[in-house]
């Protein structure tokens, strides 16, 4: 295939640097892992996206998990259009507010009551708040490698040991704030009953992926999961899924449903936006009735629950809750694809690992079993920077990041599969 021209992603770039840190409003878009400038996106149609100088690629980052049906959805559009002639933002109660609501706890009946929010962000770092405000504790625990957004009190990993208090990941963080967040490790039951018995009566909630992905993804072990139900009960404490990233995308009612587990609190985001800024955290009564204004936990937003944005949140899962089908199609098409490259990548030695969980999955350049931080940070980062590179090249978008994870959507055919699959077998000479 002939070279790309990349010259007004490379002028944009050049532009936006000057006014905005690094030149994009989230790091991961600056593709510093992977060794390269990123492209500037002028517009998305169904699985593919189109950037600033007419390149076209497949696109399995799917803006992060929410473009599940696709991009620019004809329906979700229809309803958005509406919207806006009717406002933008009103600042007060609007009817669209409780209908999204209803069909969370339609989803997910664990979430009683539903507060809506504008990103995983506030969702997660409001679900903390009000765990420590319910229990009246303060410790909370999470784990190494489990991103829950970027509020100081969960912007943290582990020190030296998982005994340790957490020290902060980020400047501006006071390592004062940050130690009331403990840290174990992900699939390790042995690490959170060292710090319960250590914390005895001081945790007031475990906060998890339920299915890890921002560190590539990670499935729990078989009864992890089960493991965190039972500990939090013991202990009196909460448990809280973060389901930003699998709400609404293993299943109708997320990785609650997929993995049979009731938590105390759960978030969602992506998805339940429909690719506009929207999030939402809840749970059982008794916890939600502690935030204001029925209760002393103070949260609010202004733009929370906006017009918009809860348009396209019910017009997304209308057809997700209608044609459940869906599920089993990006399922499949997800698998399709994982197999293809372990067939291709694995044909003579073991060079890669997948994992994947429904329709989200990683391919990590290791010979090992991936199943927390350490073994993702063990991986080898630039023969992955290598493949972003030549799958860029040859039409295909992944994410920029080991650390990513990679999503199918609805959109993705047969085709898509094939065509990415073919570009896979010219990598590095493996035909």
């Amino acid at each position: 295939m002939q070279s790309r021209n990349y010259k007004k992603s490379e002028k944009y770039f050049e532009l936006s640097k000057k006014y905005i840190p690094g030149g994009v409003n989230s790091p991961v878009r600056a593709a510093r892992a992977v060794h390269c400038d990123p492209v500037f996106i002028k517009s998305a149609l169904g699985s593919k996206i189109y950037d600033a100088d007419g390149n076209e690629y497949i696109d399995y980052v799917c803006s992060w998990g929410p473009a599940i049906l696709g991009h620019a959805y004809p329906v979700v559009l229809e309803k958005v259009k509406k919207a806006l002639k009717k406002g933008l933002s009103f600042g007060a109660p609007t009817k669209k507010e409780y209908i999204l609501a209803e069909m969370i706890n339609e989803a997910m009946p664990v979430m009683e009551q539903v507060r809506l929010v504008n990103s995983g962000t506030e969702a997660t770092m409001s679900a903390v708040r009000l765990a420590r405000g319910y229990t009246k504790k303060d410790l909370i625990l999470k784990f190494t490698g489990c991103y829950h957004g970027h509020s100081d009190g969960l912007l943290v990993m582990a020190g030296s040991g998982v005994l340790t208090e957490a020290i902060s990941s980020s400047a501006g963080v006071p390592n004062d704030y940050a130690k009331n967040t403990l840290v174990a490790e992900f699939n390790d039951s042995d690490s959170v009953s060292a710090l319960f018995d250590k914390y005895k009566g001081k945790i007031a909630a475990v906060i998890v992926e339920p299915v890890a992905a921002n560190m590539g993804v990670i499935p729990p072990k078989k009864g992890f999961l089960e493991f965190l139900r039972k500990i939090t009960k013991e202990n009196d404490s909460l448990l809280i899924f973060d389901e930003v990233i699998t709400g609404f995308r293993l299943a109708k009612g997320g990785a609650c449903e997929y993995y049979n587990i009731e938590p105390d609190i759960v978030t969602v985001g992506k998805i339940v936006g429909g690719g506009m800024p929207l999030a939402a955290y809840g749970g059982r009564k008794e916890i939600m009735a502690c935030i204001s204004p029925l209760g002393d936990v103070y949260q609010a937003g202004t733009l929370s629950g906006n017009p918009i944005a809860t348009a396209a949140g019910i017009a997304t899962l209308e057809v997700l809750f209608e044609h459940q089908e869906i599920y089993k199609h990006i399922d499949e098409s997800a698998k399709i694809l994982a197999d293809g490259i372990e067939k291709i990548m694995n044909a003579d030695i073991k060079r890669v690992h997948i994992n994947r969980v429904g329709s989200l999955m990683s391919v990590f350049f290791t010979s090992k079993i991936v199943s927390c931080y350490k073994d993702v940070i063990s991986c080898d980062l630039d023969k992955y920077a290598s493949y972003y590179s030549f799958l860029r090249e040859n039409g295909i978008y992944i994410a920029p990041s080991q650390f990513e994870a990679a999503f199918i959507s609805d959109a993705h055919d047969s085709e898509d599969i094939k065509n990415t699959l073919e570009v896979i077998k010219k990598f590095g000479g493996v035909e």
